[in-house]
């Protein structure tokens, strides 16, 4: 593939979430030079796209576009077999205008309680896109399975880290170290992907 990342290249992440922006920092083995759309001043697209893949898609180009740099995005989202998939694309909006995944975590729980379903199998994924400003972008997409815990544990990670417990593991990812999880993650499975294609 001809489209390749220079090390010490200066990328635009495109979030407006601190906790994102750090994680997708740790697992670029700090080897670019990142500013979040938040500190560009860029607006948050919004997310029309029925699938991650599409809404990584979406955010990338309209940060590459609009800044001039290349862009970094990440669209990824928790899956939860007993409620068909849900949240999934919708998982940040679960947590309402004030991103509250406190609220978004209970949403789940009482999803599960009115389904009546005790299958606590969920997964999370992450679609990882880069764009180029003039127009050309690669899109990859990485998942880990697990299963759901209640109540959360553990204030690390950020979004529904504390409730999802990863195969194999006995810890939340809200309780797990923050380097740790970003080993194991869907993110890092969706940057070794991506690692393998650009760099």
């Amino acid at each position: 593939m001809a489209l390749k990342l220079e090390s010490g290249a200066k990328l635009v992440v495109a979030t407006h979430n601190p906790g994102k922006a750090r994680e997708l920092a740790e697992i670029l083995d700090n080897r670019f030079v990142l500013v979040t759309a938040g500190e560009l001043g860029l607006p948050e697209p919004e997310e029309t796209e029925q699938t991650f893949v599409g809404n990584a898609l979406l955010k990338a180009r309209a940060a590459a576009q609009r800044s001039g740099l290349v862009a970094i995005a990440d669209d990824s989202g928790l899956s939860v077999a007993a409620l068909e998939g849900q949240p999934g694309v919708y998982s940040a909006r679960w947590a309402g205008p004030t991103r509250d995944f406190g609220l978004a975590m209970k949403k789940v729980e009482a999803r599960l309680e009115e389904a009546g379903r005790d299958d606590l199998s969920a997964w999370f994924t992450s679609a990882l896109a880069v764009a180029w400003p003039d127009g050309p972008a690669v899109v990859v997409e990485g998942r880990i399975d697990g299963t759901l815990a209640f109540p959360p544990r553990g204030d690390k990670g950020f979004g529904y880290d504390p409730i999802f417990v990863a195969e194999g593991r006995a810890e939340t990812f809200g309780e797990m170290n923050p380097a740790e999880k970003d080993r194991i993650s869907h993110r890092a499975r969706a940057f070794e992907k991506l690692k393998a294609a650009l760099l």
